[in-house]
């Protein structure tokens, strides 16, 4: 991989002696990384970290570093939610932020669903995340994600970040922004991140950064936190972005937290009239620990008017809650869902005091149901992978070392005397999908889209 001139001139001028080392690093093996999903996984004991060649990631709890040729991403227990395929020194923001069970959380770029899977880990169920992403195809994306990992408390949003500052002014405790920009901490993991950087790319992400982290700012609570993240060595889109910030905004502060003995602390010296505070930000480099290049900084707003309660997403009285709906709870159902609404024939259960989502582009909304039809209630995927053995009255569970499973996620009808009815399929204890019993076989829902070839 040939890096560009400009940016390794620009590297070696500021890192110096450290600069060699950089290099090799740069040209060397990259680390690849998990993190469990305590949604799915208490994490007690993992008894598949030997499967995988695991072991601890040092900056974030949840985090794994695994073998490669193990391929975790092609396994039952990855479509089951049970973990999320993330690039190791990317678990850092989430750990960084670590929003508390009860709080109201936005994650403004949150495509592919890394930073957001890990963020509702954290948040265990309890409060309101809303995760947006601008591009419409990569929000579906995040969407797919936020159902893979069984999360019932999340909305998830395709809108710019003027268009929710707008309707949430004041409102959030703790926001993330792991920011677009010129990509150069990922020109070991992604080629197409070499050949699409150019020198005046840093100059142009940092103006696009500016714009993001306004509305983000005019969205936090007093007494709220940000993090701001980047995947880029360059000082214009970090300590730069972080002191532009600080200048337009007195009543932000970086905030003095803890990380982790192979982060680098921030470099104020590199950028023009840097706080010394900037000290107290982190820079991930790749010769420094096992992972890419990343930026990144917790700050809290020390000031400031709460803004305006959101109006709450309405809804359904109990006697408008459809029948079928009813039926198929008391044949399937060990638990009972509230909060329910119905858009179109889609059936949602919120989280408490969810937002009105009306007038924005929402794509999900709390916990997908299924489908009312005429006559009878068709379960989403969305809800299987919300629920536990213990919530559904038949279940089925295949062994994810044994070829039922993979028969499963191929779409293929699986033999099984079990009970008439809907059937919650599991793999080693954790939710599957769906199945239908009937005469000895088990009729396959997997979703064709996500069917495996």
């Amino acid at each position: 991989m040939a890096l560009p001139t400009a940016f390794l001139t620009r590297m070696e001028r500021l890192l110096g002696e450290e600069y060699p080392d950089f290099v090799r690093a740069m040209e060397g093996p990259r680390a690849f990384g998990l993190r469990i999903n305590p949604l799915k996984e208490p994490q007690t004991e993992l008894p598949f970290a030997a499967r995988f060649g695991l072991h601890p990631v040092s900056w974030a709890r949840e985090g794994y570093y695994y073998d490669p040729e193990t391929r975790p991403g092609r396994h039952p227990y990855y479509e089951a939610g049970v973990y999320y395929i993330q690039e190791p020194s990317a678990m850092a923001v989430g750990a960084l932020a670590d929003p508390k069970p009860g709080e109201r959380v936005l994650d403004l770029c949150a495509a592919p669903g890394g930073k957001t899977t890990h963020l509702a880990g954290r948040m265990q169920g309890e409060g309101i995340l809303i995760a947006n992403e601008i591009h419409p195809g990569r929000a579906k994306i995040l969407s797919q994600s936020v159902e893979r990992a069984g999360i019932r408390n999340c909305m998830v949003t395709n809108e710019t970040p003027q268009r929710l500052a707008d309707r949430f002014p004041g409102y959030f405790d703790c926001i993330v922004v792991d920011a677009p920009c010129s990509g150069e901490g990922m020109f070991r993991k992604e080629e197409i991140a070499v050949t699409e950087w150019t020198e005046d790319a840093p100059v142009k992400c940092a103006a696009r950064q500016d714009e993001i982290l306004d509305c983000a700012v005019s969205m936090l609570r007093p007494g709220g936190r940000l993090v701001y993240s980047t995947c880029t060595f360059a000082p214009e889109e970090d300590e730069g972005s972080v002191q532009r910030l600080l200048d337009r905004y007195p009543e932000m502060q970086v905030e003095t937290v803890p990380g982790d003995a192979h982060f680098a602390p921030g470099r104020p010296e590199w950028t023009e009239n840097g706080h010394p505070s900037l000290t107290q930000t982190f820079r991930l480099f790749p010769h420094r620990l096992d992972g890419e290049g990343h930026f990144a900084a917790v700050l809290r707003k020390t000031d400031g008017q709460t803004g305006r309660a959101p109006a709450l997403a309405q809804c359904l009285p109990d006697k408008k809650i459809p029948g079928e709906y009813r039926t198929f709870e008391a044949e399937n159902l060990y638990v009972k869902f509230k909060n329910l609404t119905l858009c179109g024939d889609q059936l949602w259960a919120l989280p408490d005091d969810l937002p009105d989502g009306n007038g924005l582009r929402v794509l999900r909304q709390g916990l997908q149901l299924g489908t009312v039809r005429k006559g009878r209630f068709e379960p989403a995927h969305a809800l299987a992978l919300a629920l536990h053995a213990e919530d559904a009255q038949r279940v089925i569970d295949l062994p994810a070392e044994q070829p039922l499973v993979e028969r499963y996620l191929r779409g293929e009808a699986i033999p099984w005397e079990g009970e008439n009815g809907w059937t919650l399929v599991l793999t080693d204890g954790y939710s599957l999908g769906w199945g239908k019993t009937s005469g000895g076989m088990l009729k396959n829902h997997y979703p064709k889209g996500l069917r495996w070839k």
